[in-house]
């Protein structure tokens, strides 16, 4: 019988306590990049100096053909949703195991989330339960790649073409990730990314849309740019927009965070399959499945579970407090949008109806059973990894 390690909660010895990987990662590339904005004046959405640059090379990083920069990531799921041709009181079908945003994002203009549960096994939309949700109102599905994991593309793109719906890929989480070979946010109608201080790569705030389809690109860069039509006149105002645009100032930054790309994706996801065999073996821990189509993983969050059993039995939250005090930064993530009051009452401002949908699946995940770390953790070595499997080795094993 193995003999049990005194807490570091209790008294006893963390399992580590040197720091993970500090974020944002930057150097003089960023601070060249920014200085020649600043020097040259042009610092606005209008100058269109660096903007350019880097909605080139996002697309060509994703596979698309165009890219619309955006001030944020959840502005940047509103005008794709608007662009695709959804109106208020239309309805949107979703995951509730994902930020607030994505169901904010289309009750800013009155469009309504419908909430379809997640797979157990991967926290991401169940295609399987998706065409029950469907009604006349239905014009979107929202498939997120939550943690950095694509949804199952392949499925929904089928279940949308076959009701004639728009897929939209809410990819705030997944720069960089590909689905069967190619990189999200294109393979549905539009896909929409954020570039907020905790992403993968980062400007402090930002977001982009891409697509494959010329007439939603310029829809979309009509309604962030006061609904101008590109190459019109400056007061030439065919739609209704905002102005959504990101600065130079952002651009730059995003230039220089490009430049770590491939390598920091690369780190992440070694790192990410090495843990999930380090954490396969220990006893009241599952790790998430991954399908094959999936060809590469983001890992923004690297997330498991506490298995039913454990979970039933213990608090989840103490399971987190145990481990940050073995110097493992774990986090508890969601609450599940189906029972979030905001958006249950905004919900019911625009349809006039107390609506709820049963998720019960992303229910349990959030209140009981999944922990997170954060992607700069996955940015460091192999030591590290075996650092996070053994002191949550050490928590699980407390607690037979």
């Amino acid at each position: 019988m193995t003999t049990k390690e005194k807490l570091a909660v209790n008294g006893g010895t963390p399992v580590r306590t040197k720091p993970f990987p500090e974020w944002p990662i930057f150097n003089e590339v960023e601070e060249q990049l920014v200085l020649e904005v600043v020097r040259s004046g042009k610092w606005g959405g209008t100058g269109r100096v660096m903007l350019p640059e880097i909605e080139s090379k996002f697309a060509t990083a994703h596979d698309a053909k165009y890219a619309v920069s955006i001030v944020n990531g959840t502005v940047a799921i509103t005008i794709a949703l608007q662009a695709a041709g959804v109106k208020p009181g239309d309805e949107v079908i979703m995951p509730p195991y994902t930020f607030i945003a994505t169901a904010s994002s289309a009750l800013m203009f009155g469009a309504i989330p419908v909430f379809v549960d997640v797979e157990a096994d991967t926290l991401l939309l169940d295609p399987s339960k998706v065409e029950a949700a469907i009604t006349p109102k239905t014009k979107a599905i929202v498939a997120v790649h939550i943690g950095g994991a694509p949804a199952n593309l392949t499925a929904l793109k089928a279940i949308a073409a076959k009701h004639s719906l728009r897929l939209i890929e809410d990819s705030a989480q997944a720069v960089g990730a590909q689905w069967q070979g190619m990189g999200v946010g294109a393979q549905g109608d539009l896909g929409t990314f954020s570039f907020q201080s905790s992403k993968n790569i980062n400007s402090g705030e930002g977001g982009m849309i891409l697509t494959n389809d010329e007439a939603f690109a310029d829809m979309a860069w009509s309604l962030a740019n006061v609904g101008r039509v590109r190459n019109g006149a400056w007061y030439q105002h065919e739609h209704i927009g905002w102005n959504l645009r990101m600065t130079e100032l952002q651009a730059a930054l995003l230039i220089g965070q490009m430049t770590r790309l491939e390598a920091q994706s690369a780190a992440r996801e070694r790192n990410g399959k090495l843990l999930t065999e380090l954490l396969k073996p220990i006893d009241g821990i599952q790790v998430l499945s991954r399908d094959p189509g999936i060809t590469r993983h983001a890992y923004h969050l690297y997330m498991f579970k506490l298995d039913a059993a454990l979970a039933d039995r213990v608090d989840k939250n103490d399971v987190i407090a145990k481990l940050v005090a073995e110097g493992i930064p774990a986090a508890p993530g969601y609450v599940s949008l189906n029972k979030n009051a905001a958006v249950i009452a905004e919900t019911k401002k625009w349809t006039g109806e107390d609506r709820f949908n049963s998720c019960p699946i992303s229910e349990r995940a959030c209140d009981k059973e999944v922990l997170w770390l954060h992607q700069n953790m996955l940015l460091g070595d192999e030591s590290d990894m075996y650092d996070i499997a053994g002191a949550v080795r050490k928590v699980i094993q407390s607690y037979t």
